[in-house]
């Protein structure tokens, strides 16, 4: 029988720090131990709690993470120096030349051959995109390191 993996460990391992993360320890905890094929009723046999408490808490992290990375694709999408507007019925192979365009502009290099561009766009778009044809208006952006981010513009919250 195999001996299963200690979660502090696993987390001094990777670095957690739970003063500068927007997961809780117990969170994490979790997350590490499920990332190393623990079940949700081992990892609660382990920490001591129900394997309710345990899905619970998953379901938490997960959350805290989409959110994490939602947050950093925006920052990302504010601080690029270059923004496209994208409008809905744009012919998708259009998109590349506006993007070279105001990259040249702005004297950034883009990481991109026009086709990984469309596809990277696409890709990121989601349902946005269909086929040739955006459907939703996007923000694309590029960062100073030539990165291309791509943004569904929404609502802003009240």
């Amino acid at each position: 029988m195999s001996q299963q993996p200690d979660a502090d460990e696993l987390l001094r391992q990777a670095g957690f720090d739970a003063d500068e993360s927007v997961l809780t320890y117990r969170q994490a905890e979790v997350l590490a131990l499920r990332e190393r094929g623990l079940s949700q009723a081992a990892i609660a046999d382990a920490l001591g709690t129900s394997r309710a408490n345990v899905s619970s808490v998953e379901a938490s992290a997960r959350g805290n993470v989409r959110k994490a990375r939602e947050t950093v694709a925006f920052a990302a999408a504010l601080e690029a120096p270059v923004r496209i507007e994208v409008d809905a019925g744009t012919d998708l192979y259009d998109v590349p030349s506006r993007v070279y365009d105001a990259c040249d502009d702005a004297g950034v290099k883009v990481s991109h051959a026009a086709p990984e561009l469309m596809k990277l766009i696409s890709d990121s778009a989601g349902d946005a995109v269909d086929g040739r044809a955006v459907q939703e208006p996007l923000l694309v952006g590029v960062t100073p390191d030539g990165d291309v981010t791509v943004r569904k513009p929404g609502r802003p919250s009240p």
